[in-house]
């Protein structure tokens, strides 16, 4: 694992207050969605802005990919590496 992806699910357990799962908890590669750690749309949208106020980084609720890039830790983090400009 990363020390991206380990700050990418802490992220996620601090802007959703997810207070009973760890890092530990959270697969890599596994849907942050549905069946996987599942999250809601409130919770993307959380999401975004917390990524938004740590990497300075707009996803784009409308961009036909987005779905793509919130699929799992794994995705956030390769649209983060190419697209970041802090951490």
């Amino acid at each position: 694992m990363t020390q991206l992806h380990t700050d990418l699910k802490l992220l996620i357990i601090e802007a959703l207050n997810l207070e009973d799962i760890s890092v530990d908890d959270i697969e890599t590669d596994a849907s942050l969605f549905g069946e996987g750690l599942g999250l809601d749309s409130i919770d993307a949208l959380e999401l975004g802005l917390a990524i938004k106020k740590n990497y300075d980084i707009v996803i784009d609720s409308d961009d036909s990919k987005t779905r793509v890039h919130f699929a799992s830790v794994a995705n956030l983090a390769l649209y983060i590496e190419a697209n970041g400009t802090k951490g």
